[in-house]
């Protein structure tokens, strides 16, 4: 009896906050509902229809697909970069490695600010950076620079999390077989790839899953704030295409039809993750 008393709150949390608005948002989908309250008219699968046959659900859908992409695989590889050469620091690396978490504590808001000041049109360093190399930015205005402003700041608020994992997955190598490998092999390149990355694969299997829901979910804040609530022909991603539509359109339908293609997707990319990938991860 005391397990289950134990797990009552967990259980009680995922129900109030997850099972139960997943149980509305899929009731939804099947109305067109009314956006004052007054009542609701069931459609059937008209809703996933019109967001499956429209064009600009499909521009939104391979944004997303791109912004996705680029976000986890670059946030990774620069935390994996860092941690590796954070773990070779033998003097100050206290400091070295606090420097690079501190980011950890911006929230996305707050990230997606900062990414507007950076590429800010007048007073943005980042602007004035690219101008030397002949590139004009304007965030805000043009699709592909706001969509490359939006994956830089991503990116940049997602590497210590992805850090400190890969950090602490290199200190957990056993130290004997770190000195094996470089007797047998002399080339340190070599030496990464072929004994350190396959021990880093667990973590790194799990950092893969970890980015791919941030991209999806945890960067509405920054896109929000670098669109400045005026999305236009500015890069959206799915996410905020439901609070679009369903908060700024009053198509709760709509957006409850695309929040359950959205739910459905990431369990698919994760099952497929799970059974294709995690066959060649080798726990130790």
């Amino acid at each position: 009896m005391v397990p289950y008393m134990l797990l009552l709150p967990q259980l009680a949390i995922v129900t109030i906050f997850f099972l139960w608005p997943a149980a509305e948002a899929i009731q939804s989908s099947f109305y067109l509902e009314d956006p004052f309250g007054f009542g609701s008219t069931f459609v059937g699968l008209d809703n996933f229809t019109d967001m499956l046959t429209s064009t600009d659900y499909g521009r939104v859908a391979r944004f997303t697909a791109v912004f996705t992409f680029f976000v986890t695989f670059l946030s990774l590889g620069f935390a994996l970069l860092l941690a590796v050469k954070a773990d070779k620091v033998l003097r100050g690396a206290s400091t070295y490695t606090t420097l690079l978490m501190w980011v950890y504590a911006v929230a996305p808001p707050v990230a997606g600010l900062i990414g507007v000041l950076l590429f800010d049109q007048h007073v943005g360093p980042m602007v004035d950076l690219f101008a030397m190399f002949g590139w004009k930015m304007q965030i805000g205005v043009n699709y592909f620079d706001t969509s490359f402003a939006m994956i830089v700041t991503a990116v940049w608020k997602q590497i210590p999390v992805n850090f400190i994992f890969f950090l602490s997955g290199l200190q957990g190598i056993s130290k004997s077989v770190q000195e094996a490998a470089s007797i047998d092999c002399r080339s340190g390149f070599r030496r990464f790839w072929t004994v350190t990355f396959p021990l880093l694969a667990p973590t790194g299997f799990f950092l893969l899953i970890i980015n791919i829901t941030y991209a999806f979910f945890d960067t509405f804040g920054i896109v929000d704030v670098i669109v400045k609530n005026e999305p236009g022909n500015n890069p959206v991603t799915l996410v905020y295409k439901v609070y679009l539509d369903g908060f700024r359109g009053n198509d709760l339908g709509g957006s409850s039809a695309q929040s359950v293609i959205l739910m459905a997707l990431v369990f698919i990319l994760t099952i497929i993750q799970f059974r294709l990938i995690e066959r060649r991860v080798h726990y130790t």
